[in-house]
């Protein structure tokens, strides 16, 4: 029993230690992929980095806030 408790400390840090990893990550595929788009399907009117990469960071932090709150419930 002890040795579970010893192990959540650590698994609690490396999910905290990984949550910015993931958001890097993801932020940085949604600004390539709108940078693709403005590249292959010009338009003067919608920017297609501008959107792709708003869209990729509420994401990021939808997924931030979602593994918060998953910590939080195990911890408890």
């Amino acid at each position: 029993m002890e040795n579970k408790k010893d192990k959540r400390p650590f698994n609690k840090w490396l999910a905290l230690i990984n949550i910015p990893i993931q958001m890097g990550v993801i932020i940085f595929a949604f600004s390539y992929l709108g940078n693709w788009l403005d590249e292959t399907h010009p338009n003067k009117v919608f920017f297609y980095h501008k959107v792709v990469l708003l869209i990729g960071v509420f994401l990021a932090l939808y997924n931030t806030i979602r593994q918060v709150n998953e910590i939080n419930k195990t911890d408890k």
